[in-house]
């Protein structure tokens, strides 16, 4: 293998945009994409947003960066707005999901230690899940993907079935439930599939943490930011995590994430026990307070559910016509899979060349991940494209 300037760990397509306005993407010759990808959940408002697009550029003339050696004032800003939308009563601003998810597991275990009870290190997560990339990341899933050639990692995780309450219980019952000090689990899988969790599934991780003096962490990196038609996934369970990891959609863009606690479960994060140099910056916050204008009122989360109801029945009516290639959709929100009954990374691939944007995910599902700006025209045009792409395709042969 021949080395290039940036390190070949991406398999990249053939698609380069050097510009994006709405739903749409365009490269240098003006060709012209659907992005029902979104960035993988990132781009929330869709691309040059007025909002967004201007908070930024008056921040970034402003101020954009000065470590937290200092006080920054849009981080209280952009807790304080948190903190009332949510479980939350403190916070702890990052760049990316992996490091907010890094941030939970070190919250959880800082926990136990303040509390006397350090023994309980064990954190069960599930299977197929997707946490983030690094060490202790990839050491929190069973994808051989994400670990090969990273092993042996530390035994820090127990990985069990998803959505399997009675597997967790169990789990617990045996010898060595002292040592679980938490359970991560995503509400709703993305990577994974787009698996929302059942409603009994997380109420049962509730009880169980509760009962036996364990933390709840939900992972929303992918789920959350309004992306299921409320602000974060929890809300349409009715069961409260302990402590929260965001990122993707907060900054409609930019770079940003953050770890929400409650005061209780945040205990043992004293001066010194965390730290970034870059995260929570004026210009992070300034992207999170914008995307929070537009996205946390009662009018745009029901334009997601409606538009998320709009998406599905489409693609259900359109799953029909091509039931050699589809067998149904499912998720939540503006976060849906289409089931297929072939590979499908091929068919995300194809239907790049019918000018739509989509994202591969495990179980063979093709993950549709729009702008939560989108209208009816936008669905429209998405089922049309796919279903020229459906007619035109021709699965490849099983090996």
């Amino acid at each position: 293998m021949s080395i290039t300037p940036v390190m070949p760990v991406y398999g990249r397509c053939e698609v380069e945009p050097v510009r994006g306005e709405g739903a749409y993407l365009y490269d240098a010759a003006g060709n012209r994409w659907l992005d029902f990808a979104a960035g993988i959940a990132v781009n929330c408002l869709g691309h040059g947003h007025p909002h967004l697009t201007k908070i930024i550029q008056e921040q970034a003339a402003t101020l954009m960066h000065v470590s937290n050696l200092y006080r920054v004032p849009g981080q209280t800003a952009v807790a304080e707005r948190l903190v009332a939308l949510t479980f939350a009563d403190t916070m702890f601003f990052t760049n990316s999901g992996a490091e907010a998810i890094e941030c939970a597991v070190k919250t959880a275990r800082r926990f136990h230690f303040a509390a006397g009870t350090p023994e309980k290190f064990r954190i069960l997560t599930f299977k197929n899940a997707f946490h983030g990339r690094t060490m202790m990341e990839i050491n929190a899933t069973d994808q051989d993907k994400m670990r090969g050639g990273f092993e042996p990692l530390p035994d820090w995780f127990t990985v069990l079935p998803f959505d399997d309450l009675a597997a967790v219980q169990a789990f617990m019952a045996g010898p060595n439930a002292h040592e679980v000090g938490g359970f991560l689990v995503e509400p709703v899988q993305g990577e994974g599939g787009i698996r929302p969790a059942s409603r009994e599934f997380l109420q049962g991780l509730r009880d169980l943490a509760d009962a036996h003096g364990a933390l709840l962490i939900f992972d929303e990196v992918q789920c959350g930011v309004a992306r299921t038609g409320e602000l974060f996934a929890y809300q349409h369970y009715g069961v409260t995590p302990d402590i929260m990891a965001i990122a993707k959609g907060i900054g409609g863009g930019f770079p940003v994430g953050a770890c929400l606690a409650t005061e209780h479960a945040a205990q043992g994060m004293v001066i010194g026990t965390h730290g970034s140099t870059y995260g929570g910056n004026p210009l992070a916050m300034a992207a999170c307070g914008a995307v929070l204008d537009v996205v946390a009122t009662p009018e745009f989360l029901e334009h997601v559910r409606r538009m998320g109801d709009r998406l599905r029945q489409a693609i259900e009516q359109m799953i029909p016509n091509h039931d050699h290639l589809f067998k149904g959709v499912r998720g939540v929100g503006l976060m849906l899979g289409i089931e297929m009954k072939s590979d499908s990374r091929a068919f995300v691939n194809f239907a790049r060349s019918h000018g739509v944007l989509t994202v591969a995910a495990a179980d063979n599902v093709v993950r549709v991940l729009p702008p939560l700006t989108i209208d009816e025209s936008h669905v429209r045009e998405f089922v049309e494209r796919l279903s020229d792409a459906a007619r035109a395709y021709a699965p490849p042969l099983a090996a």
